[in-house]
């Protein structure tokens, strides 16, 4: 373990002190942490536990192997819920991709931040209905956002041009020749657009994952002892 892993046991625990060369170390043996995984002596400090937040920044999967046993993770692995993590991101991305070609055809402005909500918003919902640790959640996360972001573009697109060929929604998406499309899409495409999608992307991935903060880790291995 790293020190700054081992100060997240450190911090909570009634052996703690702090020594001005040092700084924090346990009063039991007046040294720095050596412990792998699991400190003996740890003690919790429940004014501590009182005091944590649920806000606090979740834990990257490096720093959940490292800090919780094999059993725990095969009980959180137990928990997860790929096929539902999936179709709820879906749901959500397509949603935002239809909000995000009407206001487009309506304002007739690309508004680019709206990427960066679908994707918030893809990971999010992912996040909640997956209950997922593995990467494969992540990997779902930032492909539906970047499908949901395409197909935006595309159905801003469709819009455009049943506007301005007097076509019904419904009728330009039967008529339109898709072997154009691409092309279409080519023409359309900003160079700043990449750092949109790839900032949405980046969200799709990151926020996709079961948030597993230091309290969690606490609680996790008191319900295990």
């Amino acid at each position: 373990m790293t020190r700054e892993e081992q100060l997240l046991f450190c911090r909570k625990c009634l052996n703690r002190t702090t020594d001005m060369k040092q700084g924090l170390i346990c009063n039991l043996t007046k040294e720095k942490a050596t412990f792998q995984n699991e400190c003996p002596d740890f003690k919790l400090d429940e004014t501590v536990k009182e005091i944590q937040s649920d806000n606090e920044e979740g834990l990257n999967a490096d720093a959940i192997k490292q800090l919780l046993s094999p059993e725990i993770i095969d009980r959180l692995k137990m928990e997860q819920k790929l096929a539902s993590g999936i179709v709820s991101g879906l749901i959500v991305g397509i949603a935002g991709a239809i909000l995000w070609g009407a206001i487009t055809v309506l304002t007739e402005y690309q508004i680019g931040y709206m990427a960066l909500a679908i994707g918030a918003g893809v990971g999010f919902t992912i996040r909640k209905f997956g209950n997922g640790i593995d990467k494969i959640f992540g990997y779902w996360g930032a492909g539906i956002s970047l499908f949901s972001i395409l197909l935006g573009n595309f159905l801003s697109i469709i819009g455009f041009i049943a506007n301005a060929e007097g076509l019904g929604y419904i009728e330009t998406l039967f008529l339109f020749d898709y072997s154009y499309l691409p092309e279409v899409m080519k023409e359309t495409f900003s160079p700043i657009d990449l750092l949109f999608y790839g900032i949405a992307m980046y969200e799709g991935y990151s926020f996709s994952f079961r948030k597993i903060t230091e309290k969690t880790v606490t609680e996790l291995k008191e319900m295990n002892r």
